[in-house]
């Protein structure tokens, strides 16, 4: 009792304290890239039951709903709806503060992973890692879908492990995980090749731990092989229903609204004459199974499929790279999580062959199949297993005894060190770079997008304006979707479209004597437009009056 106790205070006592970072927090950045859709998408969903907004731009609803949902309320309570653009700043607070569930959730789920690997310690060394990282903190300040996902993740692989055991009822190894796989894919689309490849580890570790994969010692290469095979074959019947179950969980809370869908109408009408186009066109027409789940998942299909360039160290490449998540993992990582990784390595490495860490390596592997290379939080999964691992091996071996286990004092200043770094860069948890790469000043020239600039730099911005202009208009060249860039006295030039033939053009279409620029825009595809390219040229070339954290002042006229 004593134990659970002293679990409890831990919990609240390191719980309550990352929430406060995520509220203080929440409350001095701007809306980023994503919130703005979330608000207006999540909204309508609640008031027309329609997940059209999200399906289409192949979002997953749980987050978005759950987030937007104590907004609907308040709404409802009142008698006048929000406006989802000029009522963003009142509402964007609300749905921040009701992601918290979602980081609870996230916390607690680690705690208890940790707990089954590695003991008592396990858990709370797991839990204390997991909520002092200054990433997890600035997206758990956020509503957007990285933290609902990670922790909805979690909750599969905790489950997972303890049903799909030796003996266990078909409900338990099917239908628990099925469900659990559903509400995974509910948070982001990510979680359908990240779960099965989950389930699949711990699968292997469980068939391995009961002695199912062992083969005859005097068997042939060949005979290990058939042996294997056949000793997965529950797993791989298993695997199919949980994923059918899965699929059923999705779409049927995702439902439809009975309609034909526009797109897939002007497909069919854009086929060759022949067979297929007098077949597809009545039935374009005719389909009203729109929208559906199924979009969403094929738009987030095709989007990785495409992919996109990414900025890298300075430079942009016009394609992914498959570098590009060890390498931003090392520069977002704090340094006292590497020593503790490099500890439990020295001290004893067997200690890290956890089924958490076996699906942390299985995802790094799988990262250079990820085309879309706009920040690490693609990569949050990986990372809270990595720590989870880690505190687990620390904990076993503090419960073993042994004398070669990492000291106390030394896991205890490292943990706290992390706390630090969260303290030191509170509130740009996104921002943050570990000093080995420079620290988050030297961030904006090395990761682009969520990495450091997410359109979420508007509220210091204005600071700075009203500290150093006078609060007069000010000139901003902006890539987001805040609606507060737009409000006076900021007034929003796009110069990515302007009419700008040459450098000497570019100041024509810029009212007033200073311009901010944000960093995003000066690290995105240097040629995006013709425009682009001039007006960055132009920029670069111009005498720098002063930064905020996302944005560059320049003066326009000498």
């Amino acid at each position: 009792m004593r134990g659970r106790w002293v679990d409890l205070v831990w919990l609240l006592a390191v719980g309550v304290a990352s929430s406060a970072w995520c509220v203080t927090a929440a409350a001095r950045l701007g809306a980023t890239f994503d919130e703005p859709f979330h608000m207006k998408a999540g909204l309508e969903r609640w008031r027309t039951g329609s997940n059209k907004l999200l399906m289409k731009a192949g979002n997953m609803p749980l987050p978005v709903e759950s987030q937007t949902l104590p907004v609907y309320l308040w709404e409802r309570w009142r008698g006048e709806q929000f406006d989802p653009v000029a009522d963003l700043h009142t509402i964007l607070p609300v749905a921040r503060a009701a992601n918290l569930f979602w980081w609870w959730l996230l916390l607690v789920y680690a705690m208890r992973l940790g707990r089954t690997f590695g003991g008592t310690w396990g858990g709370r060394l797991a839990f204390a890692l997991v909520a002092c990282d200054p990433n997890l903190l600035g997206h758990a300040a956020l509503a957007t879908t990285d933290i609902p996902s990670a922790a909805c993740m979690l909750v599969l692989i905790y489950h997972f492990y303890h049903c799909y055991q030796s003996g266990a009822s078909l409900a338990r190894r099917v239908l628990v995980p099925g469900v659990l796989y559903g509400l995974a894919l509910l948070a982001k689309a990510s979680a359908l090749p990240f779960g099965p490849q989950a389930m699949l580890v711990i699968a292997l570790w469980n068939l391995a731990r009961a002695g199912a994969l062992t083969a005859p010692a005097s068997s042939s290469l060949w005979a290990k092989g058939v042996h294997l095979w056949h000793a997965t074959y529950q797993f791989r019947k298993d695997i199919i229903l949980i994923g059918l179950i899965g699929m059923v969980v999705v779409f049927g809370y995702c439902g439809s609204d009975w309609a034909v869908e526009p797109s897939f109408i002007k497909w069919a009408n854009r086929l060759p004459e022949g067979d297929l186009k007098r077949a597809m066109v009545p039935v374009s027409h005719e389909l009203k199974i729109f929208p559906n789940a199924g979009e969403a998942i094929l738009n987030q299909i095709k989007h990785n499929m495409r992919g996109h360039g990414t900025f890298l160290l300075g430079q942009w490449h016009s394609r992914a790279t498959p570098v590009y998540f060890p390498l931003a993992l090392s520069m977002k990582v704090p340094l006292p999580v590497f020593v503790l990784l490099l500890a439990a390595l020295v001290a004893h490495p067997r200690r890290l062959l956890l089924p958490t860490g076996g699906v942390a390596l299985l995802l790094l592997a799988f990262t250079p199949n990820c085309r879309v290379q706009i920040g690490v939080r693609f990569v949050f999964l990986m990372m809270i297993l990595t720590y989870i691992t880690v505190a687990a091996a620390i904990a076993n071996g503090w419960a073993a005894r042994d004398a070669r286990a990492v000291p106390r004092w030394l896991v205890a200043a490292l943990v706290a060190a992390v706390a630090g770094a969260s303290v030191w860069v509170w509130p740009h948890g996104l921002s943050y770079f570990n000093q080995a790469w420079g620290g988050p000043d030297a961030g904006r020239d090395l990761l682009h997008d969520s990495n450091y600039d997410w359109g979420q730099g508007a509220p210091d911005l204005r600071a700075w304006n009203a500290a150093h202009n006078g609060n007069e208009p000010l000139s901003v060249w902006y890539f987001g979707a805040d609606p507060e860039v737009g409000r006076a006295p900021l007034a929003l030039v796009n110069l990515s479209w302007a009419p700008s033939a040459t450098a000497a053009d570019v100041p024509a279409h810029v009212p007033t004597n200073l311009l901010a620029v944000n960093v995003g825009l000066l690290n995105f595809k240097p040629n995006a437009t013709p425009m682009h390219a001039v007006a960055r040229a132009w920029v670069l070339s111009r005498p720098e009056v002063a930064r905020t954290r996302h944005f560059v002042i320049v003066r326009v006229r000498d």
